[in-house]
């Protein structure tokens, strides 16, 4: 059954994973609800906490064409999407592809460049696809943008702004890791202050084309009752009416959190949805796109807290 091969590509995935990448159990298994429904991922905390090797580690372990960004304050779109430069010898323009054709693109430190970089991805990422010079190039159904940023850094960022930020899927906080994972990342890392190596760890692709393709196609076709529909949309709906937010969730939030659902219960080989998939996702899928409102702020709320009490009035589907 392809449900089961699912649940157990998944587990062989995270395993592989934590043979590089120490602890982040819950980052990883939304990392492979992402790869399901094909979403976009936005990675947030302190440097040093392995936010970079996670992508690095991901993406080649599903046999997906892989390419890195650094996002700096002179970075120009030209340096992400490519550009037409003229060939003398052919007498005609060709285009330079830059790295975001691929499949899987690690956005590197996203909020480092100005506004406008950052805008060169708003197309890429909503419609797979981006124009240079008016011309139209498809990147795939698959196309993947991996963010990351250090949320204690200010000076010299750019905040990503509302239009960009509702195009990911999630926005996960990596947290610092226990100290026994921290021993044990000490134990396998410790012998190099260098970057690691993935090679050493000799690890293979797990995640054929096919497999991805058939499995995405399976999700999407994954029973959600019109129950569990109308629980999702009301979690979003009633983020719009809560006093404690100046925004709420958009449409494509109440989408995103559906097809997330799917996704989650695919990995768990179940044929349908149950509320606590909803329930578990909508913090990943929410927290980046409300805005408190300044008096929430001043009384000590948090998306988080705000995002809780959202669940507690909504009643679930028995």
């Amino acid at each position: 059954m392809l449900l089961d091969e699912i649940r157990d590509v998944g587990r062989r995935l995270v395993e592989q994973t934590h043979r590089v990448v120490i602890g982040q159990d819950e980052i990883i298994d939304l990392l492979l609800v992402a790869l399901l429904c094909e979403g976009h991922v936005q990675l947030e905390c302190d440097p040093g906490t392995a936010k970079t090797l996670l992508a690095r580690t991901y993406a080649p372990r599903h046999d997906l064409t892989f390419n890195r960004n650094q996002f700096t304050p002179d970075l120009m779109p030209g340096d992400v999407l490519g550009t037409n430069l003229f060939n003398f010898q052919k007498n005609e323009f060709v285009l330079t592809k830059g790295p975001i054709f691929t499949e899987a693109l690690l956005a590197d430190e996203i909020n480092r460049t100005p506004p406008k970089t950052q805008a060169a991805l708003l197309e890429a990422m909503q419609e797979r696809s981006v124009t240079i010079d008016g011309t139209t190039h498809e990147l795939g159904d698959g196309f993947m943008v991996i963010a990351t940023q250090n949320p204690i850094e200010q000076e010299g960022t750019y905040p990503l702004p509302e239009a960009q930020l509702d195009r990911f899927l999630f926005k996960l906080q990596v947290e610092y890791p226990k100290r026994e994972q921290e021993l044990d990342m000490v134990r396998v890392h410790g012998n190099r202050s260098s970057r690691v190596r993935l090679d050493t760890f000799e690890l293979e692709p797990i995640v054929e084309p096919g497999f991805l393709r058939d499995a995405r196609r399976a999700v999407d076709d994954l029973r959600m009752t019109d129950e569990m529909i109308a629980y999702v949309v009301d979690i979003v709906r009633t983020t719009r009416e809560h006093p404690a937010l100046l925004c709420g969730g958009s449409p494509r939030a109440a989408n995103m959190l559906a097809s997330a659902a799917r996704a989650r219960a695919a990995l768990d080989s179940r044929d349908y949805v149950i509320p606590d998939d909803v329930k578990t996702l909508a913090s990943p899928v929410l927290r980046h796109r409300i805005v408190l409102a300044p008096g929430a702020e001043i009384d000590g709320s948090n998306p988080e807290s705000v995002l809780s009490d959202v669940l507690d009035k909504v009643p679930a589907p028995r």
